[in-house]
């Protein structure tokens, strides 16, 4: 086999799609592997430059390969599909890794990527206990029983529950603390949640410095943190918030110019953190200020 430049490594589940050229741009390789020879074939190479395109287990690949010796640079989906001609292809990762213009993902340790776990799960809870909380509230409704929104609403609303509930029917009586029982379950786990988030941001450098801005909390300090892990590819803080999807959508055109809405292209989570931090600061600004627009 010609000595190998470049690889397009498709990740799959049980089998990935490799395409290598030499230094000439000839195709040397392409062949398929099961998950088990990926690593024995990435072995046997000399180190080479691979691009794939950034998914759930892109960051665990590039470590991987990195302590083969070889070069590994992760692209945005979205950067390497002007690459695709026709259909999706493994050797448009090969071409797009090469391109000058070309960005690219930092890539993520396993610590930074175990503290987005921990918020992904902490959001998948909240979620939950807000169903939980929807379907109390809906059944409570139907018998009359009506609360205020929010957590001290809730209360209320089981508090007139557990008043009633000698009038209530035998069924509902069974059935509705079940639903309370798995609201404080959740709860308690997002509280849990909350508290190892904590404390890993006291910890890191990069966290307690972003809590000192206005707004931010360990919440968003952590995730901005675990999810930027080189801030130098990031030239000005607007880069930074395109990269979240908060600047304008130009739509520009035979000489005028003109922007959309916020283009919403990157971390949802993060980017309604911020928002809600924002949103809490000019809250406080106008309170402090009566009158102020």
């Amino acid at each position: 086999m010609a000595k190998v430049s470049t690889i397009g490594l498709d990740l799959a589940k049980n089998v990935f799609q490799i395409h290598g050229i030499d230094a000439d741009g000839k195709v040397v390789v392409r062949r398929s592997l099961h998950r088990g020879e990926v690593l024995p074939f990435f072995t046997k190479l000399f180190p080479c430059l691979i691009g794939m395109e950034a998914c759930g287990t892109a960051h665990h690949w590039v470590r991987e390969l990195m302590k083969l010796g070889h070069t590994v640079k992760l692209m945005p989906p979205n950067y390497v599909k002007p690459y695709v001609k026709r259909g999706k292809t493994d050797a448009a990762d090969a071409e797009a890794v090469t391109r000058p213009r070309m960005r690219f993902v930092a890539i993520k340790t396993v610590d930074q990527q175990a503290v987005l776990m921990l918020h992904r799960v902490r959001e998948l809870l909240v979620r939950q206990r807000t169903m939980l909380t929807n379907a109390l509230r809906g059944h409570l409704a139907k018998l009359g029983i009506i609360a205020a929104q929010g957590q001290s609403g809730l209360k209320d609303l089981i508090t007139q529950f557990q008043a009633q509930q000698s009038s209530l029917p035998e069924l509902g009586k069974a059935a509705l603390p079940r639903l309370i029982d798995q609201i404080g379950e959740v709860a308690d786990e997002i509280g849990t949640s909350e508290k190892e988030i904590v404390a890993w941001c006291r910890t890191d450098d990069a966290s307690r410095r972003l809590i000192t801005i206005p707004g931010v909390g360990p919440i968003t300090a952590s995730m901005i943190s675990a999810s930027v892990p080189d801030p130098s590819l990031f030239g000005s803080g607007r880069q930074f918030a395109a990269w979240l999807g908060l600047t304008p959508k130009p739509r520009s055109g035979g000489g005028k110019e003109r922007l959309g809405g916020i283009s919403k292209q990157g971390d949802g989570a993060l980017r309604r953190l911020l928002v809600v931090g924002a949103t809490a600061v000019i809250r406080m600004a106008r309170r402090d200020t009566p009158g102020r627009t």
